[in-house]
C-alpha cells in the first residue's frame, strides 16, 4: 500500500513536470511574440552576422526577446544564421519567426538609370544592396572581367541596362555584376543584333551612340529622330558634334561629375579627349552615361529622314528643331542663342 502511494506520487510529479515542461515549450515556441502593429515588418541580416546581431536587429519587433533566444537555441538556429531580407508577420510565434529566418529570404527590387560612371553606379547600387560601393566599384572596374568580354575601362558601363531587377539583398558585388552581364546578353536578342548589323554598328557602338541620344533628349518619342540625325552624319562621314560628349569630356578631365554645364562654349570644343566628338570622328570609345532602353531602341529603329542638324526648340521646351541644311540650322540656332542670352545662361 505504501509503495503504491509512492508510485502514484512519482507519477503525479512526473505528469506535473511534464505539463510544466510542455507549457514552457508551448510558451517558448507557439505563443505570438511580435510587438508591432503593421501587417509585416522587415529585418535585414548581414551575411556575416552572429546571433547577437540578429537579436539586436529583432529586439524592437519582439515582445519577449528571451523566449526567442531560447527557441533559437532549441531549434539550433544560432548555428545556422543566413544573411538576407526577411519578412516577419504580425502575430508570428517564435517557431514561425525562426522558420522565416531560415528559409524566407525575399528579393528586393532595385532600379538604376542615367549613371555616368562606374563609381556613381556603385553608389546607387550600394544604397540598395548589402554590398558596399567600394566592392561594387571594384567588380565593375575589374580589368580581368572587362578583358574577358573584350571591353576597355571606358566601356565598363556597357552591361548595365537601366531597368528594375529583383535581387536578394545579400547578393555579392561580383554576383550582381555577373547577373547584369547575363541580363545584357539576354537583352541582345537576335532581332536587336540584326538591327545593329543593318546600321553597321556593333553592340558596343549602339550603346555608346544611344547614350548620346539619351543625353540629347528626355523625350522618348523624339529619340528615334535624334538617333537618325547621328546615323545620317556617320553615313556621310561627318563628325557627330554632340554637345553631351563635350560635357562628359570636361567632367572626365576634371573628375567632377557633379558639374552642371548648361551651355557649351567654343573654347570647350577644343578639349583633347577621344570623347569630344567635335575633335574626334566616329562614335566615342564608350558610353557617356547609361542609356535607357528607349534610347537604345531608337538607335536600332531610327526615324527615316534626311535631317543632319538639330537645336533646342525654345517654343516647345524639351523638344528640338531639325534641319537638313546648315543654313536652316544656323537660323534655328540663332533663335536658341538669343534665348540663352536672354536667360543669362553663360555656362
Amino acid at each position: 500500500m505504501y509503495l503504491k502511494r509512492i508510485l502514484l506520487i512519482i507519477v503525479f510529479i512526473g505528469l506535473l513536470i511534464g505539463g510544466l515542461f510542455s507549457a514552457m515549450v508551448y510558451r517558448t515556441l507557439f505563443i505570438s511574440n511580435t510587438v508591432f502593429s503593421n501587417e509585416q515588418a522587415y529585418v535585414f541580416i548581414p551575411s556575416d552576422a552572429d546571433f547577437d546581431e540578429v537579436k539586436q536587429r529583432l529586439q524592437p519587433l519582439l515582445k519577449n526577446p528571451s523566449t526567442f533566444e531560447t527557441a533559437a537555441q532549441r531549434k539550433r538556429y544560432t548555428e545556422n544564421i543566413r544573411g538576407g531580407k526577411y519578412a516577419i508577420s504580425r502575430g508570428m510565434n517564435n517557431n514561425d519567426i525562426i522558420n522565416a529566418l531560415r528559409s524566407g529570404n525575399i528579393p528586393v527590387r532595385i532600379s538604376f538609370n542615367n549613371q555616368e560612371t562606374p563609381a556613381l553606379l556603385a553608389g546607387r547600387i550600394g544604397s540598395q544592396l548589402e554590398a558596399d560601393s567600394l566592392a561594387l566599384y571594384g567588380a565593375f572596374s575589374d580589368t580581368d572581367f572587362l578583358k574577358a568580354q573584350g571591353w576597355t575601362p571606358d566601356q565598363a558601363l556597357l552591361p548595365y541596362i537601366p531597368n528594375s531587377y529583383e535581387f536578394y539583398w545579400n547578393t555579392s558585388a561580383t554576383a550582381f555584376r555577373d547577373r547584369m552581364l547575363a541580363e545584357y546578353t539576354k537583352f541582345w536578342t537576335d532581332a536587336r543584333l540584326d538591327k545593329a548589323r543593318s546600321q553597321g554598328l556593333s553592340q558596343e557602338q549602339v550603346i555608346a551612340l544611344a547614350s548620346i541620344v539619351h543625353k540629347e533628349t528626355a523625350q522618348a518619342d523624339e529619340r528615334p529622330r535624334v538617333a537618325a540625325v547621328y546615323l545620317n552624319r556617320l553615313k556621310k562621314g561627318m563628325f557627330l558634334q554632340a554637345d553631351p560628349t563635350v560635357i562628359y569630356a570636361i567632367k572626365k578631365e576634371t573628375g567632377n561629375f557633379d558639374t552642371l554645364i548648361k551651355r557649351v562654349l567654343y573654347r570647350d570644343l577644343e578639349i583633347d579627349s577621344p570623347f569630344n566628338t567635335y575633335k574626334y570622328p566616329g562614335i566615342p570609345p564608350g558610353p557617356i552615361a547609361m542609356p535607357d532602353i528607349s534610347a537604345i531602341d531608337a538607335v536600332l529603329n531610327p526615324e527615316n529622314h534626311k535631317y543632319l542638324y538639330f537645336v533646342a526648340d525654345t517654343e516647345n521646351f524639351g523638344y528640338h528643331k531639325f534641319a537638313e541644311t546648315l543654313g536652316q540650322h544656323n537660323r534655328n540656332k540663332e533663335q536658341y542663342v538669343r534665348w540663352l542670352d536672354a536667360q543669362k545662361i553663360r555656362r
